[in-house]
């Protein structure tokens, strides 16, 4: 079962996506509240939904994707955690060391060390749902989505559900100086999440997820990179319990847990660019990229 929301006359609706692709509108505010319901009535989220569109008839749409989709919930705050994967490792030092391999980095003792890496990386206001604009940074020639899963979190740190997220980074300013994190990873429209939250209990193995990212520029496929939840070197209650440790979590914290794609060193993002971040079992993400300064001289400030 995959929660998500969508818009109504204005109006941003819960909806529910059954595995055999029906698509039933709940009488629901948020999934954070259906999750207390469930809880309260003793049984699985998955479980309460299904009792709550038995009986209902399905919107007549083509498919989920067909509706005007919205971020899947309002992440009061969005956590990262970097160099979990070799692959980011690898691009991190590149950025550190512009290629050179002759020396150990703090990304090397990061990967090794039993802290992970966690940022602040979105909150509500800064983060978009799918179809929305991302934007990109005026102060970097060096810019990249990052293709990650997302944990979606209660207060105590127990796993709702999974969902896509984009973590877009200026590999360059990370690269100049790792002080320099915020800067890189956080702005306005720096992140992205949806399209749906698979219901933790309906996710068999979130260790064996095929994950995509796809770059389009004019209509042409330049990226086109796949990789492996399995490649994760971390287990993702081992991040949650580091996100959790003397720190306050809200219910709907989305936690990002780091990149297995990175795109090649020669690419960088360019405003028009479109951007699919696909996860076996959860939906492609798309977005496209443009600059601040686009998205301001035409009027969009949210």
């Amino acid at each position: 079962m995959r929660i998500f929301r969508y818009w109504d006359n204005s109006q941003k609706c819960l909806g529910a996506l059954a595995d055999d692709g029906k698509v039933y509108r709940l009488d629901s505010p948020d999934l954070m509240k259906l999750v207390r319901e469930a809880r309260a009535a003793n049984v699985s989220t998955d479980e309460y939904v299904r009792s709550r569109i038995n009986g209902l008839e399905p919107l007549r749409v083509v498919s989920a994707e067909s509706l005007d989709l919205a971020t899947p919930l309002d992440a009061p705050e969005v956590w990262a955690a970097g160099v979990t994967y070799q692959s980011s490792r690898e691009a991190r030092n590149n950025e550190a060391t512009a290629g050179r391999s002759d020396a150990e980095t703090y990304y090397d003792k990061v990967y090794d060390a039993e802290r992970p890496e966690l940022f602040m990386k979105s909150t509500a206001a800064r983060t978009v749902g799918p179809g929305e604009q991302v934007c990109l940074r005026s102060d970097s020639s060096w810019q990249v989505p990052e293709a990650e899963l997302g944990l979606v979190l209660d207060s105590e740190g127990a796993i709702i559900g999974y969902t896509a997220g984009n973590d877009m980074s200026c590999r360059d300013i990370e690269g100049e100086n790792p002080l320099y994190l915020p800067q890189a990873k956080v702005w306005k429209r720096s992140c992205a999440i949806g399209p749906f939250v698979r219901l933790a209990e309906t996710m068999a193995d979130p260790y064996a997820l095929a994950i995509t990212c796809r770059i389009y520029r004019d209509g042409v496929k330049v990226v086109d990179e796949t990789a492996n939840t399995g490649q994760l070197k971390r287990k993702l209650e081992e991040l949650v319990s580091f996100l959790k440790r003397d720190n306050e979590l809200f219910d709907g914290t989305v936690l990002l847990t780091g990149t297995c794609l990175v795109p090649p060193d020669q690419f960088t993002l360019a405003s028009g660019d479109r951007i699919e971040i696909e996860i076996e079992g959860i939906g492609t993400l798309a977005n496209t990229a443009v600059f601040t300064h686009e998205l301001e001289a035409a009027g969009t400030h949210a």
